[in-house]
């Protein structure tokens, strides 16, 4: 999960969800290999060609992915959602300290 963030922090804004889109291929892989397959894949596409780094920083942390390969998908989904669901609260409460600082 932190990696797919941390992707996008080599991208420009426009580009953001065509990567994420590209990238999904490559963690949503039934295995290693076909991870790593889908990874050589976007590394010589278009978004590879244009943002190398993204490609880079995958293969530099590549044996902390390799890990969460050997779950089932459903298990895979329920981990990368799991941050999602973490943070709602603290997102909420963030949006209301925000709006009582704001003179009424």
């Amino acid at each position: 999960m932190h990696l797919i963030r941390n992707s996008m922090s080599f991208a420009s804004w426009k580009d953001r969800k065509a990567i994420a889109q590209a990238l999904r291929s490559v963690y949503r892989a039934e295995n290693a290999e076909a991870g790593l397959a889908a990874l050589e894949a976007f590394e010589e596409g278009p978004w590879g060609q244009k943002y190398p780094a993204i490609a880079q920083s995958w293969r530099r942390h590549w044996q902390q992915v390799i890990p969460f390969f050997a779950f089932s998908a459903p298990i895979r989904r329920i981990i990368y959602t799991t941050d999602e669901i973490d943070k709602t609260p603290r997102v909420k409460s963030c949006y209301g300290v925000r709006a009582r600082a704001l003179p009424r």
